[in-house]
């Protein structure tokens, strides 16, 4: 399965439980490691765990080998590492805390009432 469907598969599946601020990021021009990073929002450590889960059984049912997951405990932050797609998935607050997008090349995203970002995937 090539990246771009892998991209696309994650992002529906964080969609379909509700995922906020979904973003993608091409990182092929900024590191060998992965070729793209998909960042979104849960409201409560519940919903990030839900998030994650929802993402990694839906890729795992495409096929898609799973290299790792962390952070599950606290629900928090939670990365789903697969492969050449990696997706962080976030409180509000730790999310504009470690503003990661602009670390990759991105913008950070709003969080205050009403004033969100039209974010798009890549």
């Amino acid at each position: 399965m090539d990246i771009q469907a892998i991209s696309k598969l994650a992002v529906e599946a964080l969609e379909d439980i509700k995922g906020k601020d979904i973003i993608e990021l091409d990182t092929s021009n900024l590191t060998s490691l992965f070729q793209r990073m998909i960042v979104a929002t849960g409201d409560s450590n519940r919903q990030v765990k839900a998030l994650a889960n929802n993402v990694q059984v839906t890729l795992k049912e495409a096929g898609v080998d799973i290299v790792g997951s962390e952070g599950h405990e606290s629900g928090e932050w939670v990365l789903v590492d697969a492969g050449d797609v990696v997706i962080h998935v976030m409180l509000p607050a730790v999310r504009d805390y470690y503003d990661i997008e602009a670390l990759w090349g991105g913008q950070k995203p709003s969080f205050a009432a009403g004033a969100g970002k039209p974010w798009s995937a890549v």
